[in-house]
């Protein structure tokens, strides 16, 4: 599996480098009928289930190149959510609640026993509404690059996602998630009905404080330094899971007592953590770790 670099020039004239998602491995993929969605997903390796949800725009391609080491020790079963990827779109909202228990259902489905549960962006918001939702169904959960509230991310941030919609589509055209949709999408012509519902979707505040401090499963949250959202935002996260209120401890008994952690890996931005094998190393470091 290979991630090439395309590197573009941004509206202030400076350069940047945007990976270009690529999964030319495939595992075995299927489709099973949840909720009124014909949901894509797609197997890889062998051993403990492992969920790995996308960010929006995107498919479960995206991971390609850390899934070779993620499925040595796991069998990893990449979604496509609804209107991503390989499955198709319906005809309701874009709502991360309906999104989670989508997947509920389908590790209902796939007779899952209490699968760990990782997801990035779009897929880390609809990670963590699972395990609030359905938490006897998640094992552990890693919630990467993910936000508790709409108002953490950078103030420019939300003006352009303020602009999400079918307009943008032609100015898209060279983006790996246009190309990508393009190349395995049921109905590559719905891109723009995409766009209006992720700025649909974006449009809507939401705040998962009370129920973050109220998360029963173990859970990782992962940031990049230079992330959509400051650092402070992750560490206030796992501070409402009982992470950084006192010194751990020789024996780790002053860590968070439901099995929580945290890691803000160096180096990374929010477009570039999903291929970053930091990620994955700290993703498997907490997925096998058995301390309490």
């Amino acid at each position: 599996m290979t991630a090439t670099n395309v590197t573009a020039t941004d509206e202030k004239g400076g350069r940047n480098t945007v990976t270009q998602w690529s999964n030319p491995v495939q595992g075995t993929g299927r489709y099973a009928e949840i909720n009124g969605v014909n949901l894509y997903h797609e197997t890889h390796g062998t051993g403990t289930p492992l969920i790995l949800l996308h960010g929006g725009l995107g498919s479960g391609d995206m991971f390609g190149p850390i899934l070779p080491t993620l499925a040595e020790r796991h069998q990893v079963i990449t979604v496509d959510f609804q209107g991503h990827g390989r499955t198709a779109d319906v005809d309701r909202p874009l709502d991360p609640d309906l999104l989670a228990d989508d997947i509920a259902a389908l590790i209902d489905h796939l007779g899952l026993d209490r699968p760990h549960v990782v997801g990035y962006s779009l897929g880390g918001g609809v990670a963590l509404r699972v395990a609030v939702r359905h938490p006897d169904r998640v094992g552990r959960l890693v919630a990467v690059s993910a936000f508790i509230r709409s108002d953490a991310v950078y103030p420019e941030i939300r003006a352009q996602q303020s602009q999400m919609g079918a307009a943008a589509a032609e100015f898209m055209k060279d983006t790996p998630m246009y190309q990508l949709y393009q190349q395995v999408a049921p109905r590559p012509e719905d891109f723009p009905r995409l766009l209006d519902k992720m700025g649909a979707a974006m449009a809507k505040g939401f705040d998962l404080t009370e129920e973050v401090r109220g998360l029963r499963v173990p859970t990782l949250i992962v940031a990049g330094d230079a992330d959509m959202a400051p650092p402070s935002h992750f560490v206030e996260t796992f501070a409402l899971l009982g992470g950084g209120r006192q010194d751990g401890g020789w024996m780790g008994e002053g860590r968070p007592r439901g099995g929580h952690a945290l890691a803000i890996l160096p180096g990374c931005t929010h477009y570039d953590i999903f291929v970053s094998p930091l990620f994955a190393a700290v993703t498997l470091a907490f997925l096998d770790d058995r301390r309490g």
